[in-house]
């Protein structure tokens, strides 16, 4: 193989926009340069490029995004669970129907077991040398959500071994698109050395010069667009070398690129959900009226026995007058969804009062969904202690009972409450929290 091989590579892009018209501009730039050299140029990207926290994504249900990946010319792209879980099931399938780039995710079917048919387990690119070039990739197994929304996700690292055995044959080159995390990725190195290259994603993880762990090379971007992968494999692959390319130092391109996207957003979400009489103030660190009335959207949506959630998940005020769909999506940008927890009485007392933690308030949360700026306050509806005495919708609790929580997702990850992931639980999907208050709203202007 006497020609380069170049290898450009984004990941958890989470819809942050501001630097991508400079990744656009370059990616083309290179292309144009690697092409009128003789050698090969790929552009892939792992992953988490739709966020529906920005209101362009929401707004075209992850469709535009998918044009902005045409528009940069990128050549295959797995899936992230951004991508992957918080698009209904119909929204999934209807996503990639323009897309001029191949899909490339090996774990992922309906729950018959039919790979859907936007997707492929691998994809082998034949350079104009004869090189082939293998591509294989998968994402995370958020198993419980996808199956909520109809799907099934296989073991990732089994399938992605798969995947190989079925072209290692047929290629001189094999590149896995890893929507799976550093350490997944690790694993899959000892599990698979026929893997050439690991493109990495979902930790958000960073190899400014790569990372070889035995003959494979591992390559990850970071997150936001703040980087963008460049791997060259020389004449023997060995001599492969990879680097990141900073976009803040790029040439500056298009202006306002980012107020564009969002006001393109704001037209698509222009549906008018009811008109508000007065505004109501998101308040992070106490109880409020915005927190009350949507404490009590989540009972009713859920028909649970109590509530729990965070004030922080209130981004903006709720204004006065005609309300949209954008209104609700500025004050909760979340990918959340609602989650009912069966607890035990006894248990739920435990709940109370680990969220009383005075420290959590200030905490600067990041990931698991929210896309806020601190946890805030907790608030507690139909639930509270008096005189020591736990009481549940009036009602003393009963130690052994089971009731129903409503709560957020995020809080049944473990971080917060160890109890919550290990009991039984109902994700509402694809439901976020924005649709269950929207919903509220609008049911309350129709009566």
């Amino acid at each position: 193989m006497n020609q380069t091989i170049h290898i450009y590579h984004t990941n958890d892009l989470h819809s942050h926009f501001a630097n991508w018209p400079r990744i656009k501009s370059f990616l083309a730039e290179r292309k144009r340069w690697h092409e009128e050299e003789g050698d090969i140029c790929l552009i892939l990207d792992v992953g988490d490029h739709a966020d529906r926290s920005h209101p362009f994504t929401e707004g075209t249900a992850g469709k535009g995004n998918v044009q902005l990946l045409n528009e940069a010319e990128y050549d295959a792209v797995t899936i992230g669970n951004n991508e992957g879980i918080t698009l209904s099931k119909e929204e999934l399938n209807d996503l990639y129907v323009q897309a001029d780039f191949e899909v490339v995710v090996s774990n992922l079917f309906d729950l018959e077991g039919n790979r859907p048919i936007w997707a492929k387990p691998h994809h082998i690119i034949q350079a104009k040398n004869g090189v082939r070039i293998g591509l294989v990739g998968a994402t995370a197994e958020f198993t419980p959500f996808y199956r909520k929304l109809g799907w099934q996700v296989t073991d990732a690292k089994e399938s992605i071994i798969q995947a190989v055995e079925e072209i290692r044959g047929e290629t001189d080159l094999i590149v896995c698109l890893s929507h799976l995390g550093i350490k997944e990725d690790e694993l899959l190195v000892d599990l698979c050395p026929n893997i050439n290259i690991i493109l990495g994603a979902h930790t958000h993880h960073i190899f400014h010069e790569g990372k070889w762990q035995g003959d494979t090379l591992l390559g990850a971007a970071g997150k936001f667009g703040f980087y963008i992968g460049h791997i060259a494999v020389e004449s023997s692959f060995e001599k492969s070398s990879a680097r990141l390319i900073e976009t803040s130092r790029l040439q500056e391109t298009e202006d306002g690129f980012d107020e564009f996207l969002v006001e393109q957003g704001k037209k698509q979400l222009g549906e008018l959900v009811f008109h508000s009489t007065k505004t109501l103030k998101a308040e992070w660190f106490k109880d409020s009226e915005l927190g009350t009335l949507f404490g009590r959207a989540m009972l009713e949506f859920s028909e649970a026995d109590c509530a729990l959630f965070n004030a922080g998940i209130f981004m903006e005020d709720m204004p006065k007058g005609d309300l949209t769909r954008y209104d609700f999506h500025k004050m909760l940008p979340h990918p959340i969804n609602p989650c009912l927890v069966e607890l035990s009485g006894a248990e739920l007392k435990e709940i109370y009062l680990q969220s009383l933690n005075s420290e959590w308030p200030q905490l600067e949360l990041k990931g698991m969904g929210f896309r806020g700026v601190v946890f805030g306050k907790m608030l507690h509806f139909n639930m509270e202690i008096i005189d020591h005495r736990f009481y549940i919708n009036g009602q003393l609790a009963v130690h052994d009972q089971t009731y129903r929580l409503i709560t957020l997702d995020m809080l049944t990850f473990g971080y917060f409450f160890p109890s919550l992931k290990r009991a039984a639980k109902t994700y509402f999907m694809p439901e976020f929290l924005r649709d269950v208050f929207s919903q509220y709203f609008h049911s309350k202007a129709l009566k």
